[in-house]
């Protein structure tokens, strides 16, 4: 299954609760569009959030992120991994 990387912008001062509620945000619903969230990280001095998920496409990741309340930015394909 396709692995994605995508950038939420705008959060600045997220703190570590609030990512964790986000991510739990996503978690409760992934089944229904087949993604798996793995991971989630974030600079609250930037704003900038990074989540690393598998499925089958970035629709799929965005329409999650969308439901969840926290579309994302961009969502990239990451095709190869070390």
């Amino acid at each position: 299954m396709p692995m994605f990387m995508d950038v939420h912008r705008g959060m600045t001062g997220v703190t570590a609760e609030q990512l964790e509620a986000a991510h739990q945000a996503d978690l409760a619903i992934q089944a229904e569009e087949n993604v798996h969230f793995q991971r989630a990280w974030a600079d609250p001095d930037s704003g900038h959030v990074f989540c690393l998920a598998d499925g089958p496409s970035r629709e799929a990741v965005q329409r999650i992120h969308e439901r969840a309340g926290h579309p994302a930015d961009e969502i990239y394909e990451v095709p190869l991994e070390a």
